[in-house]
């Protein structure tokens, strides 16, 4: 894994040995950022369950003006901060060890939204709907965020309506799929 573009262009990352992670592959995470880039410098970028902090670093790289990191498995948060380290954009980037519910509740009291954020969690767990409820109650997401999700192929997000949010975007690869979802207008529950 390396990082694509940027002013960390061409840097191995390092990965969590075993099967905890999936890092997301180089061309999905270009296709990603090609995507992504009008809205990535300048931009704060929060990336949940980080993994290796593959997205957030490529987001750094890439002219994000700051990059939230969270990520509860002890070898993954110590990847990451070696791969800031590596890439000498630790001076942009926080790292929450943490659950993610437990690091949006910690983010919200300081009542600054993200530009972008984008999460990879665990597939067929819910995750996804959990974090979308959070952040339907929350300051994190307004209606300019981007909330980019990597889910399976088969993912349903039919539940983003209920939360507050509209699936504007999705994009399928062989294996997975990244939904761009945005807060809908008028439905900030704060």
């Amino acid at each position: 894994m390396r990082v694509i573009a940027g002013t960390a262009r061409r840097l191995n990352l390092v990965t969590v040995p075993g099967t905890d992670t999936r890092p997301t592959t180089d061309r999905i995470k270009e296709t990603l950022f090609n995507i992504l880039q009008p809205d990535i410098p300048g931009c704060r970028f929060l990336d949940l369950f980080s993994g290796s902090g593959g997205i957030g670093i490529e987001a750094l790289s890439r002219g994000a003006a700051e990059a939230v990191f969270v990520e509860n498995n002890r070898r993954a948060a110590a990847c990451i901060r070696q791969n800031l380290a590596f890439t000498q954009l630790s001076d942009q980037a926080r790292l929450l060890e943490s659950d993610v519910l437990a690091a949006l509740t910690r983010l919200e009291k300081e009542k600054k939204a993200f530009h972008v954020i984008f999460l990879d969690p665990p597939y067929g767990k819910g995750w996804e709907q959990k974090v979308l409820a959070a952040l339907g109650k929350s300051c994190l997401a307004d209606e300019g965020t981007l909330i980019v999700a990597e889910e399976t192929e088969d993912a349903d997000f039919s539940f983003a309506g209920e939360l507050g949010f509209a699936v504007v975007r999705e994009k399928n690869y062989k294996t997975n799929k990244h939904v761009f979802l945005k807060r809908r207008e008028g439905s900030y529950h704060v």
